[in-house]
């Protein structure tokens, strides 16, 4: 292994230990307090934990790890053994937590832990993938699942999420703290999302147009000097040329007008800018 390979696993390993502590806080100080539960296989933990004397640590080892030994050839040996140490670190941690420090609840509140309990174990799972590992069981699954069918693992791990808050049914007698962890999913997958894929205020333009010289010169005056000619045939097999350009909200009027003032044939396709890699950014 070489000095840089070395130097990235220490990064790796360094997400995965802020990645549990984070996990293993949103898990001790909001949802074991006020009941709640979470998607994947610490839900399920949570569930067990609900019903049985065991602690939540003890059921995301016994959960998690006949599943990663079941998929570990799907995983890759790097991935999985990455994995089995997240898995320990988040369950010692959760276990050392509640069942020997005693660490005591943020608050008592089903509302306000939902919303700050799915947002750290948004943040701590985001950090773990950061590291390229995982938490473990849906996403084991997921890629088992995948790998044998057309299935995407999105989808699996919708289902697997659905079965999970399904069956708290059965064991909360508060609906309302069902639909409270349902809320707490989402707020996590936002919470993954925009730590992974960051908060752009940039938004991607195609621009057709029938004067791209006079446009390109326009834009790089006004907006910006990058940007990209993009050739193209139309389904008459006209030739047709297309700017695309990646450009601040702040400055998306002001291309309108550009537009509308000097070419009102030419027409834009905006969409969302979600994850800028490369030069600049």
């Amino acid at each position: 292994m070489n000095r840089f390979c070395i130097k990235d696993e220490i990064k790796n390993y360094v997400f995965i230990l802020l990645g549990s502590i984070t996990l293993s806080l949103g898990i001790v100080w909001f949802f074991i307090p006020n009941g709640i539960i979470t998607g994947g296989t610490a839900g399920l933990a949570l569930l067990l934990h609900y019903i049985s004397s065991y602690s939540v640590g003890f059921w995301m080892v016994a959960v998690n790890l006949p599943l990663l030994l079941l998929g570990i050839k799907y995983l890759g040996k790097s991935f999985a053994i990455r994995t089995v140490i997240t898995i320990i670190l988040i369950s010692t941690f959760v276990d050392v937590s509640f069942e020997i420090l005693h660490i005591k609840a943020l608050v008592e509140d089903v509302i306000l832990a939902s919303i700050f309990g799915g947002i750290l174990i948004g943040i701590g799972l985001a950090f773990v993938i950061k590291g390229n590992s995982s938490a473990g069981g849906s996403t084991i699954i997921a890629r088992v699942i995948s790998s044998k069918s057309e299935i995407k693992p999105g989808q699996i791990i919708f289902i697997i999420d659905f079965f999970i808050i399904l069956s708290s049914l059965f064991i909360f007698d508060e609906t309302a703290k069902v639909l409270w962890s349902i809320i707490s999913i989402y707020i996590t997958a936002i919470a993954v999302d925009k730590i992974l894929t960051g908060n752009l205020n940039k938004k991607v333009v195609h621009l057709v147009t029938n004067e791209v010289e006079q446009m390109s010169s326009l834009i790089k005056e006004h907006i910006g000097p990058y940007g990209t000619v993009i050739n193209g045939t139309g389904l008459y097999n006209e030739n047709k040329k297309m700017i695309l350009i990646v450009i601040e909200v702040t400055k998306l009027q002001l291309l309108r007008d550009l537009v509308k003032k000097n070419d009102p044939e030419a027409f834009l396709i905006i969409s969302e800018a979600n994850e800028m890699l490369g030069r600049g950014h």
